[in-house]
């Protein structure tokens, strides 16, 4: 009798003390992966919002960068970590609704291996030209193009990338017009060759845009989001000069593992809507062109992630390319 009583006894003291273990998430910094390298858009972000997260959840977040692949590689590494809270991932569109179609074999499920945390801001393309080219608005260009087939170039920066993945929307939205890829490494290079008159035009972000726009090399012709960019407030979106249902942009936000503890997605997404809704990190943000959307929720950004893999699969699907 007196084994069996220290027995539940222990049982008890154990299973009072996993309790006050998950109460007490999060016990230990968190590292959260950023599938890109230091300095792009998606690190930039996780790095103003990283320190208001910290204040509410009392941890330090360890902003861990595994490039490679087009974010496959880091992507995966979440996709198999253990599901307790303590590894996530900072992720963008492409790994999520465009590297499925995009990448031959890809080792994770972007709608099952992932728990959605929320998301956290929203980014705009802005399509733009070099300021050579005689066009001024959206049909302009299109006629432009029409009459000119083959003439005229757009930079990205990759096979894949949101830029290369917009234009080509464009193109098969604008009635299949002729305008050909040039890919670089980077929105930089594309940004230099664009200003420069290297090549016709592009979808840069806001952030590098705008300091050209300023200089009076590039020329915006419209913002890919269904909504006007802030930033450029008498800008007419795609979608407002004819070409109905338009919609190109970024987002980035916040998944654990799949299986992670409602309780812990839960905390987490309270933490991530705090960090968004302050006011420093809101105009830090701003100054790269980043929108904040706080109040986001997981299943919210969960039924984001799935229409963005089913808007971009046909899109990829059109191109006719497969990397490994």
């Amino acid at each position: 009798m007196m084994r069996l009583a220290m027995a539940a006894l222990a049982l008890c003291l154990t299973s009072a003390g996993t309790a006050i273990a998950q109460d007490t998430y999060p016990a230990k910094p968190i590292r959260v992966v950023v599938p890109f390298a230091v300095g792009g858009g998606t690190d930039i972000t996780i790095r103003v919002i990283a320190p208001k997260m910290v204040e509410v959840l009392g941890q330090q977040l360890l902003i861990d960068n595994r490039p490679g692949a087009g974010a496959v590689i880091g992507t995966d590494l979440v996709a198999k970590a253990p599901p307790d809270g303590y590894t996530l991932l900072f992720g963008e569109v492409s790994s999520f609704g465009v590297n499925p179609w995009l990448y031959k074999n890809i080792p994770y499920d972007s709608l099952k291996d992932f728990a959605p945390i929320g998301q956290a801001i929203s980014s705009s393309f802005i399509l733009s030209v070099h300021v050579s080219l005689p066009a001024t608005d959206l049909k302009s260009l299109i006629d432009l193009a029409k009459a000119n087939p083959g003439k005229y170039t757009y930079g990205s920066p990759g096979i894949g990338s949101m830029p290369h993945l917009c234009t080509e929307r464009f193109k098969a939205m604008a009635g299949g017009i002729d305008i050909t890829h040039v890919p670089y490494r980077g929105a930089g290079p594309v940004m230099n060759d664009l200003s420069a008159g290297q090549i016709s035009m592009s979808f840069p972000t806001p952030s590098t845009a705008l300091p050209q726009i300023q200089a009076g090399t590039i020329r915006p012709i419209a913002a890919g989001p269904l909504t006007r960019e802030p930033a450029l407030p008498t800008l007419p979106t795609l979608d407002e000069q004819g070409l109905k249902g338009f919609e190109c942009y970024n987002w980035f936000g916040l998944f654990a593992p799949a299986k992670t503890p409602d309780r812990i997605v839960k905390r987490l997404n309270e933490a991530l809507n705090i960090a968004v809704a302050d006011k420093t990190v809101i105009a830090r943000l701003h100054e790269f062109g980043m929108q904040p959307t706080p109040g986001s929720t997981p299943e919210a950004f969960a039924a984001l992630v799935k229409s963005e893999k089913e808007k971009w699969g046909p899109v990829v699907k059109a191109l006719g390319t497969q990397l490994e």
